[in-house]
């Protein structure tokens, strides 16, 4: 926050009411002559006195809240000749010379459709309000500057903060970035769904909409305004019928069609408009419709374009989708943290899902124990709590992996400090290269293999399963977690004289 705020406005604070109030004459518009010349050369003193030659173009809007509805919109905006790009040029983060600063404050005080904050950060900031009032900001106190602002008939009054000061609609979101990440989960959304639409918004109320094959995603990628809002959207239809068919009985939404040349073309219309524009796209190769009521639009995923050092300065907001959220839920984890979660569906195919605030991770079949079972539904049941350590945080798939084995004590060095022992157990299976015992008295424990070569001669061709049968362990495999059982030496141990 800059120490050094004033409010500069046309209007003798002698002709305010109790509540402050303005009950003078002035007019709340422009008079595009000497008052608008007055707070242009205020601002210019300003600048000059904090040192400032360049100003950076902040949340930049075109129309909406940048028309203040007094005057009426003009062609352009009043960008027209201001930015070599037109529109896409003028965009979060923009620089521009104070002279062209100057004449975009000329197109907020007449209110011509464009609006921003221009700003150089800890330095000095230039807001235009409501009703002709400005709003400017300095990281020092400018006396010179304040007394030529006097001198041109505009009255400036001491302020703690300007109104227009930059604040988020939720301050706890973390937006998502289209970092590597999040190009990577495109290109595999792309390649899921054959195409997508990519809509960049470079300014509030502006964008401009994209058709993403495997084939183009870079070149798009290359064209994008810096520090973009980007969301993802299926693609378009080629039923045109169809998608027209999901238009509403009322409210604004966006046309979206591209015609047989692969142009696309966008359009905000309300019910009024609807039969008008769907005579224009009769002939449209494919078309969509989105809403603009936040809670019935539904992209696939959003980001914000980071600058090209990979920092992320755009200070505005996508609204979240499941997968953005999904996505903030996955950077507060890491490899080898244990989380706590329910056990929400054990599938047939094995996998088990848990539930850990919300999002959905998975135990593949080897990580739910170090001992043997038969079905997971013998390890976990369904609402169960559990603990468990994430294995990986995959940010493209929007996996978790995780381990119920590695939060347990692993039993395997307990086995091998067993080598030599001789024990009994039960036969559990009969194989043709040998037969599997079992060497713990425990429904999970540990199997060990007797090979054929290992079995007693006259065992042979009589075992079956539940036998009781003696051997002694004589290796444990800790890499391929298995153990080798003998009979043959069982047997001759049991011979041998005891003292």
């Amino acid at each position: 926050m800059l120490p050094y705020v004033y409010r500069v406005t046309k209007y003798d604070p002698a002709d305010r009411d109790e509540h402050g109030s303005y009950v003078g004459t002035e007019p709340a518009v422009s008079d595009h002559g000497p008052v608008e010349a007055a707070y242009l050369q205020a601002v210019a003193a300003f600048a000059e006195a904090t040192g400032v030659d360049q100003l950076a173009v902040r949340e930049p809007e075109i129309g909406g809240f940048a028309h203040f509805g007094l005057e009426p919109l003009v062609d352009g905006c009043g960008l027209a000749g201001l930015f070599s790009a037109g529109f896409a040029g003028f965009h979060d983060g923009a620089l521009v010379p104070t002279a062209v600063g100057l004449e975009l404050v000329r197109a907020m005080l007449r209110g011509n459709g464009a609006w921003c904050r221009l700003e150089v950060e800890g330095a000095f900031a230039v807001h235009v309000g409501w009703d002709q009032y400005l709003y400017v900001g300095s990281s020092r106190p400018c006396e010179e500057a304040l007394a030529h602002t006097r001198s041109l008939g505009l009255f400036p009054e001491r302020l703690d903060a300007s109104p227009y000061d930059f604040a988020p609609d939720d301050p706890q979101q973390v937006q998502r970035p289209a970092d590597a990440d999040f190009w990577a989960r495109l290109r595999w959304t792309v390649s899921a769904h054959r195409a997508t639409f990519l809509e960049e918004t470079y300014a509030a109320n502006a964008s401009r909409w994209h058709r993403l094959t495997r084939d183009n995603i870079e070149a798009v990628r290359s064209q994008l305004t810096p520090r973009s809002r980007l969301a993802v959207w299926p693609d378009l239809l080629i039923d045109v019928d169809a998608a027209m068919a999901a238009l509403p009985e009322e409210g604004l939404v966006e046309i979206i069609w591209e015609d047989e040349d692969g142009r696309i073309t966008s359009t905000v219309v309300d019910e009024t408009q609807f039969e008008g524009v769907t005579s224009q796209i009769t002939r449209a190769s494919a078309a969509g419709v989105v809403s603009l009521t936040i809670d019935e639009r539904h992209p696939l995923f959003t980001a914000v374009l980071p600058d090209s050092d990979g920092v992320l300065r755009a200070r505005w907001h996508t609204d979240p989708t499941p997968s953005d959220r999904d996505w903030a839920f996955l950077k507060t984890l890491r490899r080898g943290q244990v989380v706590t979660g329910t056990v929400t569906t054990i599938a047939s195919f094995g996998v088990t899902f848990v539930d850990i605030g919300g999002f959905t991770a998975m135990i593949n079949i080897p990580e739910l124990s170090w001992r043997p079972f038969n079905h997971p539904a013998d390890v976990v049941s369904v609402g169960q709590e559990i603990t468990a350590e994430v294995l990986d945080v995959d940010m493209v798939w929007e996996r978790v992996p995780l381990s119920l084995r590695a939060v347990q004590e692993d039993p395997w060095p307990q086995i091998v400090q067993r080598i030599g022992q001789v024990v009994t157990g039960p036969v559990t299976k009969i194989m043709p290269f040998g037969v599997f015992v079992r060497i713990e008295d425990r429904e999970d424990g540990f199997e060990g293999l007797v090979h054929t070569s290992e079995l007693d001669e006259s065992s042979e061709g009589v075992i079956e399963v539940g036998d009781a049968l003696t051997v002694k362990i004589i290796d444990v495999d800790l890499a391929r977690r298995r153990i080798a059982l003998s009979h043959v030496q069982a047997r001759a141990a049991d011979r041998e004289p005891h003292d």
